[in-house]
């Protein structure tokens, strides 16, 4: 640290390497030409190093071409958390982990209406399918898929979806639209391996009432994002969440196959320690969480 220069004097230096003159690095600096060049030899004296050989124009030498990405690096870090906290000055972050599909489909385009009621609260997003814990390296609240079941913690009930086929109209076009759910099994259907909360095919056809033996694969994926997309690119039919397919069942990319209500087993809730539900600006997360929930349930029933 004894061999850190003013700030001033680094940032002489990094606009020193992008200038072919010490004249037209002033020129950027606004100041003169020897302030520049004295800041510059005062650096050389500093470090020990010959930064720049000089001559008719400036060329960096191995020591100043070694030293110039590291101090830019610096700066640039530097002006931009300088940036962002001035841009939280007043306002309170919160780190929310949710799953990666759930964060992507359902909570992001709901967000904008969570910063225009609440402009104090800065979310952190993380991604995560594992269990939480809530240890010191862990976000402040969780969004989770499951039975409720979060010994020790404090959970509130958001929302349960419904479970259904959906296929693109350029599938429809080709293998024409089904009329009874047993026609389904005619068709190629997308799969996805994972955990017991993975909607299963199975499940859906025993509720539908329809026997099955065998089903006709198309592509079994590991990830619901995959799934949906390969039914959007009329790959086969995806057996989804309502929550994964709002706009694209609004926006006529994916059409829903049979009004048939079927819950899904599982639900989504709001995870915490006990105690931090009450701190004011998890308050007014949660009761804006349970609003679009709320909202969200009634349309998927």
């Amino acid at each position: 640290m004894r061999d850190l220069p003013p700030t001033a004097t680094l940032r002489a230096f990094e606009v020193a390497t992008r200038h072919a003159t010490f004249t037209s690095a002033s020129e950027e600096l606004h100041v003169t030409q020897s302030a520049v060049s004295h800041q510059l030899k005062h650096l050389e004296e500093l470090w020990g190093l010959q930064l720049f050989q000089r001559g008719k124009s400036l060329r960096l030498t191995p020591a100043g071409a070694a030293l110039a990405p590291i101090v830019r690096e610096f700066l640039t870090s530097l002006a931009a958390t300088l940036s962002d906290l001035r841009e939280q000055k007043g306002r309170v972050r919160l780190k929310v982990s949710t799953t990666y599909s759930f964060a992507l489909k359902w909570l992001l385009p709901r967000l904008p209406s969570l910063s225009q009621q609440h402009p104090e609260i800065l979310i952190t997003l993380e991604t995560s399918d594992k269990a939480i814990k809530f240890s010191s390296a862990d976000p402040d609240v969780a969004i989770r898929l499951g039975n409720g079941n979060y010994p020790g913690l404090h959970s509130e009930f958001m929302l349960r979806e419904q479970i259904f086929p959906v296929a693109s109209p350029d599938l429809l076009s080709r293998f024409g639209t089904p009329h009874e759910p047993a026609e389904l099994l005619r068709y190629p259907l997308l799969t996805r391996d994972g955990a017991d909360l993975v909607p299963k095919w199975e499940a859906w056809f025993e509720h539908v009432g329809v026997g099955i033996s065998a089903l006709n694969e198309s592509v079994r994926f590991a990830d619901t994002n995959m799934t949906i997309e390969a039914a959007l690119l009329g790959q086969g039919i995806a057996l989804v969440r309502s929550g994964h397919v709002e706009a694209q069942i609004n926006d006529g990319r994916l059409v829903r196959l049979f009004e048939v209500p079927f819950a899904s087993p599982v639900a989504y809730y709001f995870v915490c320690p006990k105690g931090v539900e009450s701190q004011p600006h998890i308050i007014n997360f949660r009761h804006w969480l349970l609003e679009e929930s709320t909202r969200a349930q009634h349309s998927y029933r």
